[in-house]
């Protein structure tokens, strides 16, 4: 690999290891910031339901959980 290569490669992994998730990411058009909001949502939904079965919990008003029965997540590609 070149030398100019390698330098640009570096910076460029540093730039990905120091990136947070900020709300303006899902509005951004640069491809790190989109991959950042898409995770984000994927581990705060996965963290809400807690589950890996992918239902959805039915609940009550004020968000009282009513019941872990609740309707399968729609599976569909993007």
């Amino acid at each position: 690999m070149a030398k100019n290569n390698k330098r640009e490669t570096i910076e460029n992994a540093k730039k990905v290891a120091d990136k947070t998730y900020n709300v303006s990411d899902y509005q951004s058009n640069q491809e790190l910031d989109q991959g950042m909001a898409v995770t984000h949502e994927q581990a705060s939904d996965t963290y809400t339901e807690g589950t890996v079965d992918g239902k959805i919990d039915q609940v009550e008003e004020q968000s009282k959980l009513k019941s872990h029965d609740g309707e399968d997540i729609p599976r569909k590609g993007f």
